[in-house]
């Protein structure tokens, strides 16, 4: 902070010095610029290609997410196969869109795949969307 002081008036004057929290507020600008994009929404999986792929929408209402290993996260929250029933029953009630979006690993069995499909269906979901990746040329 500069000060300044008069000999006629014997006033003080006081001007703080912004260059400091400018450089800072920059700093942090970089930051959010740089750890925004990286940020991934959901959760991390291998999703399998197809030609015909289905994309989600930005902001879906009900996402259920299984793991290889048969961890089950909806809507990012980890769950087990003996509460999904009830939770999505209580998602299908309370939301609008009545569809489900399924993002599965691509290295999942089929059985547990299967089995879960039932339990969705029980739930009262009739409209699942499977969410894959758009299958290249080369693969």
């Amino acid at each position: 902070m500069g000060f300044s002081i008069s000999k006629e008036g014997e006033s003080v004057q006081a001007t703080p010095n912004v260059v400091p929290l400018c450089d800072v507020l920059l700093v942090l600008l970089i930051i959010f610029m740089v750890v925004t994009p990286l940020v991934q929404k959901g959760v991390d999986l291998n999703l399998p290609t197809a030609l015909n792929h289905a994309t989600m929408p930005e902001n879906p209402s009900v996402v259920l997410y299984i793991r290889k290993d048969g961890s089950l996260f909806l809507n990012q929250d980890r769950t087990t196969i003996e509460k999904l029933q009830s939770q999505l029953e209580e998602q299908f009630l309370t939301s609008e869109d009545k569809r489900l979006y399924l993002r599965a690993d691509g290295e999942l069995e089929y059985g547990k795949l299967l089995d879960l499909y039932e339990t969705i269906r029980n739930a009262g979901y009739e409209n699942v969307a499977i969410i894959t990746d758009k299958k290249t040329d080369q693969g």
